[in-house]
């Protein structure tokens, strides 16, 4: 790979942030899939406490609050995010029941067994899907409950092109059985998993993505550092489209032993 070449995590964070905060979803996914892995999550009550960690600007968030009693934490790194989850929870006159929390997924201010569920939608990546799973258990009761969704491969053997693409930007991305058996070994019983339909990503991110592009190019013409990032972005819509029969993101539900 070019010396030269970069990654989307090796541009100007603010950058990152900023494009991203204005787009429904920062990543694969759907209503329907969020109360689909919710419907695995069991003994949830008023009194229970849910973390939606790495929450973007809250779409699941808002699913989860709107589809269970419990009390909901909203957390991720960027204030620019948590702007746009508050937004929501003033529209939908949730206060009572959502706050929000800027806070590192790797240093999370929560006591160990403080919450009933950890909820992760497209974004334990940040972390890696080995580490989050290890070191936010600590923070769940016993028998307590996680769910995440993780970009996986479906097939053993792929074509060099998508694999290099994967093993440049993610390389921890690994198997859906590999994942169940990470999960095990992380100190969880799987529930369940199942993968994502492709409109989690064509009509729910990539549709919102490519006229994100278009609005970036549009207004910093010329700028090379975002000029790049963009590129960037459009390779991986490119990637998606050619190569989505052997990987996409898939949910692990799993209940802490």
């Amino acid at each position: 790979m070019e010396e030269d070449f970069k990654l989307v995590a090796d541009f100007d964070i603010k950058l990152i942030f900023d494009f991203f905060s204005g787009m429904k979803r920062q990543g694969p996914g759907g209503d329907e899939e969020t109360k689909l892995a919710l419907s695995f999550i069991n003994g949830l009550s008023k009194s229970s406490k849910i973390v939606d960690i790495g929450c973007g600007t809250g779409t699941q968030t808002l699913v989860l609050a709107q589809n269970t009693e419990s009390k909901i934490i909203a957390s991720d790194i960027s204030p620019e995010m948590i702007e746009g989850v508050k937004a929501k929870i003033n529209q939908y006159h949730l206060e009572e029941k959502v706050e929000t929390q800027i806070a590192s997924m790797d240093n999370l201010p929560f006591k160990e067994k403080e919450l009933d569920l950890i909820w992760a939608e497209s974004s334990i990546f940040i972390i890696g899907f080995k580490k989050g799973l290890t070191e936010w258990r600590k923070y769940l009761k016993d028998n307590g409950m996680i769910a995440v969704s993780e970009a996986s491969w479906f097939t053993n053997e792929r074509p060099s092109e998508i694999e290099d693409y994967w093993m440049a930007n993610y390389p921890e991305m690994d198997t859906i059985p590999a994942n169940i058996r990470i999960m095990q070994d992380a100190g969880y019983i799987p529930i369940a998993h199942f993968i994502l339909p492709d409109r989690c990503w064509t009509e729910n991110f990539y549709i919102h993505m490519a006229k994100r592009i278009e609005e970036y190019a549009s207004l910093y013409k010329g700028n090379k550092a975002v000029e790049e990032f963009l590129e960037r972005q459009t390779e991986e819509i490119e990637i998606y489209n050619k190569y989505k029969e052997f990987f996409g993101y898939v949910f692990y539900i799993g209940k802490k032993k």
